[in-house]
């Protein structure tokens, strides 16, 4: 490749690949950003047939009860009376694997919900994760390479992992998560899921609420050393899947305590840091956990294919009463995740019986293309019509959101807290001394492979100003396994 500046794939140059353009500061990303269009588009068609990220997974059916009145908060009809039931399809996946990669590795892992409401299906796609690793969906290609093989090596490389991260400094965060004792759970039913990004909900007065989703794992958090991975990831590659098919076979049905927190929107401008960074974690201090339901798994797929790997999910699968937020990863994964499944699976995905609403009907006027199967017979395919076709209801999902400003690609706005490094302290400092040994460890393994020092040194110097204690210790750490 030829020195000069970073162009699109038509060969104009890029004046800014690290903001999204949003409707002014703070605002929804727009879809004439070209780029992000352009950097996410070609990213959903890199590989086939199996998913980009989040290729190796499991699955299983269940239901979400609801245990608490939540209607002051959304008008969501699947969560309108406490006791009401759901049928759910949830989907684990680690990040970084291949479809034949092992379960017991160091990486984050999918927590992708399907609810079947009666309103259409809703999907909430997130991690075990609270946090994120960027904030802005711009970047996610670029991340997503360098956890992938290397174009030359054809392995991955630690030298672009960390020299991303290194350069990258919000990452610090979700990085001192990975490497920590949660970085390998034991099983996916021994881990506790999120929501990760906010939302919106909206109730029947039209008020609007900022909120982020923790589901606790009723089985007890429970997780690997590197040592105990290694071994069990040669051993048994399939360990988190199989674990998960036999506990359900043998009736010990897996369970999640579902939360969420709840911002009233007005609050959100003056919060002290930016609410909808995916990179920071809203303290409970703040906005306390509030139950509200139960997710039990309870039945395993019969077939792999047709419902674990054909399985189709999309954040923006939406029903009335929840949206979205302008978080900037949220606003990209809308696009991107639902353009991979058309790409991946095809134009007529949503119509897999896994992925298809069960409790009402899809009634649209899409026709023909890959998988069709000619369920509309002869009705008219446009709308307004005169033969008694669908109409649209005139109320929308979601509450609108005010912006204001010019269009362009854009810093998101600072709040009086924002900081890329002081949550990654806190959580540091939260540790016991042997965790923080565990932590030192992982991360020193993992930098000692890295060839060039900057780079080494700039991921460190990262560490080293979340905590200054941590930064020593780990710089100690890699030096002697440097000799």
């Amino acid at each position: 490749m030829t020195q000069g500046p970073l162009t699109t794939e038509a060969g104009a140059p890029v004046a800014d690949n690290q903001n999204s353009e949003t409707a002014g500061v703070g605002g929804p990303v727009l879809v004439q950003d070209q780029l992000l269009i352009e950097k996410l588009a070609h990213f959903n068609r890199e590989r086939i047939p199996e998913r980009v990220v989040h290729a190796r997974g499991a699955g299983a059916y269940g239901t979400f009860t609801v245990t608490a009145d939540v209607t002051r908060y959304t008008r969501a009809a699947f969560l309108s009376e406490v006791g009401k039931q759901t049928e759910t399809f949830l989907r684990f996946s680690t990040v970084a694997g291949n479809l034949g990669a092992a379960d017991a590795v160091r990486d984050p892992r999918g927590f992708a919900l399907k609810f079947y409401t009666e309103e259409g299906n809703y999907d909430l796609v997130g991690n075990n994760t609270p946090v994120f690793f960027i904030r802005d969906a711009i970047k996610f290609p670029d991340f997503i390479h360098t956890q992938k093989r290397d174009p030359y090596t054809g392995s991955q490389e630690a030298d672009n992992v960390f020299d991303f991260w290194g350069l990258s400094p919000e990452s610090t965060h979700q990085v001192t998560w990975l490497f920590g004792d949660r970085g390998i759970p034991a099983s996916y039913r021994h881990m506790d899921g999120f929501g990760s990004h906010t939302y919106q909900w909206n109730n029947e007065a039209g008020e609007v609420f900022w909120v982020k989703y923790h589901f606790k794992t009723d089985q007890g958090i429970k997780n690997l050393t590197a040592e105990e991975a290694e071994i069990l990831a040669g051993k048994d590659p399939d360990s988190h899947q199989r674990d998960l098919r036999e506990a359900i076979e043998r009736g010990d049905f897996p369970s999640w305590t579902v939360y969420v927190q709840v911002m009233p929107a007005a609050e959100a401008a003056t919060y002290r840091f930016n609410p909808f960074d995916l990179t920071k974690v809203w303290p409970h201090a703040d906005y306390p956990l509030i139950e509200f339901g139960k997710l039990e798994l309870n039945r395993n797929p019969e077939n792999i294919f047709a419902e674990v790997e054909q399985s189709a999910f999309s954040p923006a699968h939406f029903v009335p009463g929840i949206g979205p937020s302008p978080d900037k990863m949220l606003q990209g994964r809308l696009f991107g995740y639902s353009d991979a499944q058309r790409y991946r699976i095809g134009i007529n995905a949503d119509q897999l019986p896994v992925n298809r609403p069960h409790a009402t009907e899809a009634r649209t006027h899409s026709r023909d293309g890959y998988l069709y199967d000619g369920r509309h017979k002869g009705a008219k395919n446009y709308e307004p019509n005169s033969f008694g076709g669908p109409n649209q209801t005139g109320r929308p999902l979601w509450q609108p959101v005010a912006v204001t400003g010019v269009t362009g690609e854009t810093v998101t706005p600072v709040h009086a807290e924002d900081n890329d490094f002081v949550q990654a302290g806190n959580l540091y400092r939260l540790m016991t001394e042997e965790e923080k040994e565990r932590l030192v460890k992982n991360l020193a393994n993992a930098i000692s492979g890295v060839t060039r020092d900057e780079i080494a040194d700039r991921a460190i110097n990262n560490f080293r100003q979340a905590d200054e204690d941590f930064g020593k210790r780990l710089e100690a750490a890699v030096q002697a396994l440097r000799g």
